[in-house]
């Protein structure tokens, strides 16, 4: 099972184990002594104290405005029965239901820009905007009692949601932003975004049952915590994770060596020739070779785990395996590197993944300049005087010393 494998499993089954945990206490909170099950309504509130003092810690500001948008819901829940059919409750629940998912959306496609920088404040500012607009047309019925209306208006003859207590406009704009956010999380894997997702999910069932007291008390605290636990979540990948290649870091590694055992194997790799690649192709290009051997080495066979170790270098671990037999493995890799044509973009390269690939196949032609990428290989096991991981890390550095000094494009042990 691979590093990214294992990343991503991790990513999307905390947001799921946290929503099936919420929905599952629905029918055991009723079964508990009455001060117990108050204590639930103030869950919330402590969730939302350690998010937003997490968020400010690590300077987070897309989610903290979504933990301030859900702490004003949940505000606001808890003091106006939203499920009434008198103006005041019913606009505050409408106005909450498109609101939520335009807001969860537009946070999920915003860049990073912290919480009390100058983007920041703006953002702060347009979110306390759209509390002031909705505080303003639910004080003055008589001038904006049609905008509510406008959103509780079937959209068609057959309503979409039936007996569900969200509007037609309400569910279209929870699709749409679910789809888009889901999207995005696909591609980019990040914890925030899943976290997103799982927010605009938990929030959906609150709005659609906000009738049961225990529904957004239980769904909140679950949206809150999502978030908390991906600001905790996205700080460790960028710490052990290198942001170019998408390998562990040497952080990363340095924490797998304290727990390697007696019989394992390391492979030190690095890319020849590679500052003539940067002063010939500028840095850009660089960094394309650097991805492409991360890549590569992510694919790697016999059980091996890819770690950056530092500019041009690489390290693979090989856990319970002898010299004999990850070579092979190590062989494949270096000739799976050197075979790949890298294409150095022309003016006439096209941009598209698909045409790219297309070009990189010989299928078509034009001024870019294809070159030829090739690693050296170091490689040492752990042995009687090779007690401990530094020294079966420096052995292989040697080894790799010595596969550069043969000619480079090679494996040396």
């Amino acid at each position: 099972m691979s590093y990214a494998f294992i990343k991503r499993l991790t990513v999307i089954a905390l947001p799921t184990a946290l929503l099936v945990a919420a929905y599952a206490a629905l029918g055991r909170i009723q079964l508990l002594p009455e001060a117990q099950r108050e204590l639930a309504f103030y869950a919330p509130y402590l969730a939302l104290s350690g998010g937003l003092l997490l968020s400010l810690a690590f300077n987070r500001g897309r989610v903290f405005l979504s933990l301030l948008l859900l702490g004003l819901f949940y505000l606001v829940a808890r003091n106006y029965p939203l499920q009434d059919a008198d103006y005041v409750p019913r606009a505050l629940y409408l106005f909450f239901s498109v609101l939520i998912p335009a807001n969860l959306g537009l946070f999920c496609f915003m860049r990073e820009r912290g919480v009390f920088t100058r983007a920041g404040k703006q953002r702060l500012g347009f979110l306390a905007g759209q509390a002031l607009a909705v505080f303003w047309m639910v004080r003055y019925p008589q001038d904006y009692g049609a905008v509510p209306e406008l959103i509780a208006r079937p959209l068609s003859r057959w309503s979409l949601v039936g007996q569900a207590a969200l509007s037609d406009t309400g569910l279209l704009l929870f699709v749409l932003a679910g789809l888009l956010i889901a999207i995005r999380a696909v591609r980019r894997r990040y914890p925030i975004d899943v976290a997103l997702l799982g927010t605009l999910i938990a929030l959906a069932i609150a709005l659609n049952r906000i009738e049961s007291p225990f529904v957004p008390a239980l769904f909140v605290t679950a949206a809150v915590l999502l978030l908390t636990i991906a600001v905790l979540q996205d700080s460790h990948s960028m710490a052990f994770s290198d942001d170019l290649t998408g390998l562990p870091s040497r952080r990363a590694l340095n924490e797998q060596m304290m727990g390697l055992g007696r019989r394992y194997v390391v492979a030190m790799l690095d890319v020849d020739h590679f500052k003539r690649f940067n002063d010939t192709y500028g840095h850009d290009v660089g960094d394309q070779v650097l991805k492409m051997v991360g890549s590569k080495m992510a694919a790697v066979k016999g059980g091996g785990k890819p770690f950056r170790y530092g500019g041009e270098e690489f390290t693979i671990i090989f856990q319970r395996r002898d010299l004999k037999e990850v070579i092979p493995y190590l062989e494949e890799l270096r000739q799976t590197i050197a075979g790949y044509q890298l294409w150095i973009r022309g003016a006439d390269r096209p941009k598209e993944a698909e045409a790219g690939k297309a070009k990189r196949s010989g299928a078509s032609s034009g001024s870019g300049k294809s070159v030829s990428v090739t690693v050296s290989i170091g490689v040492a096991a752990s042995a009687e005087d090779l007690r401990t991981p530094a020294d079966v890390i420096k052995a292989a550095d040697r080894a790799l010393y010595r596969a550069k000094q043969r000619g480079r494009n090679q494996i040396a042990s």
